[in-house]
């Protein structure tokens, strides 16, 4: 019979509901783990973690990531999981637009990037950067959130929270000045982001 041995700590037999079949007691002494004499026992298979499960060989019918790809990987179409609608802003690398989840009818904002616009290494670098900001920030009070990033042959594509409010500074202009109050109001939910 083998010694039973955890880190730091020798097994009873007696305590994990083991009895000798002679009914006697347990004659053998403990030695610390470090004196534990490892040559009388069974040799054991090492364990196998249950949580991971069996190495599984790709099929050739399984999409490789393109070496271009600027998510770094396989294309995946946006328009599979949203609908895209009207087109909400436009900026300096591409269009935002109304988008809806084919699945729950949720509506989010999809700004969508051209890879056109996206030349230089540091441009893909800033838009991998933006990505891993948003993923890192979302879940925090007063901050947009991302639902997800999709890459396809001319765009990478940003899955967000609709924020519906409008630009501050539109609403600076609409309104035309604020009270001390309620500038207050504005400023201490962009300071808190921050």
């Amino acid at each position: 019979m083998g010694i039973c041995a955890t880190k730091g700590k020798v097994s009873n037999p007696e305590q994990n509901g083991y009895k000798q079949a002679n009914g006697g007691s347990n004659h053998h002494q403990s030695k610390p783990p470090s004196q534990l004499d490892y040559n009388h026992q069974r040799p054991v298979a090492p364990p196998q973690p249950a949580s991971q499960p069996p190495v599984r060989i790709p099929s050739p019918n399984v999409m490789k990531t393109d070496p271009n790809t600027i998510l770094g990987k396989p294309f995946e179409d946006v328009k599979m999981h949203y609908s895209l609608g009207k087109e909400l802003g436009r900026g300096q690398f591409g269009v935002t637009y109304l988008c809806t989840d084919r699945e729950t009818g949720q509506q989010y904002a999809c700004k969508s990037i051209s890879k056109k616009k996206l030349v230089t290494k540091a441009d893909k670098e800033d838009m991998r950067r933006e990505i891993q900001i948003m993923q890192h920030m979302s879940g925090q009070p007063n901050i947009v959130e991302f639902k997800g990033a999709y890459e396809d042959k001319t765009s990478v594509n940003l899955v967000m929270e609709l924020c519906a409010g409008g630009e501050l500074f539109d609403r600076i202009i609409a309104k035309g000045h604020y009270s001390e109050k309620a500038a207050a109001t504005i400023l201490r939910q962009i300071v808190n982001v921050v």
